[in-house]
């Protein structure tokens, strides 16, 4: 199965409201970065474990890992939680930014280094959730 079937059947798959949310952020996705390569990650490992929540991936980043090691991976993930959604902002290495940049604008959101929670839509203000990506996608 293609990637786009993957992400279409995931997001089909969500309850409403989530399920109109996750549409709404993959659509702005794909406005912010149309020639973006996109990612499914089942969140399943090499063992057949669930050890995530399947998550969307948008553009293109590698990850260095302290030992040295490589992984291609995605800038931008969004994954639905039983609480809500996960917007994952990977590769920003102040792990301060996010929450000194957004946190206190973005609205009800839980903000880490690399997320930004959320339980729908309107509890946040969504051009500062675009504004962090697009932050992350300017400055790699």
């Amino acid at each position: 199965m293609n990637v786009e079937k993957q992400i279409e059947e995931l997001i089909a798959s969500q309850p409403e409201p989530k399920r109109a949310d996750m549409q709404q952020l993959h659509e702005l996705m794909l406005k912010i970065m149309p020639n973006g390569k996109l990612w499914f990650d089942s969140g399943v490992d090499s063992n057949n474990k669930t050890v995530a929540n399947p998550t969307i991936g948008y553009g293109f980043f590698v990850i260095k890992y302290t030992n040295g090691s490589t992984r291609d991976f995605f800038q931008i993930g969004i994954s639905a939680n039983k609480t809500g959604i996960s917007v994952y902002i990977l590769g920003i290495e102040d792990k301060k930014y996010l929450v000194q940049a957004y946190g206190e604008r973005i609205g009800k959101a839980s903000v880490t280094g690399y997320c930004i929670k959320f339980k729908t839509l309107k509890d946040i203000n969504i051009d500062i959730l675009e504004e962090a990506i697009r932050y992350r996608i300017e400055n790699e």
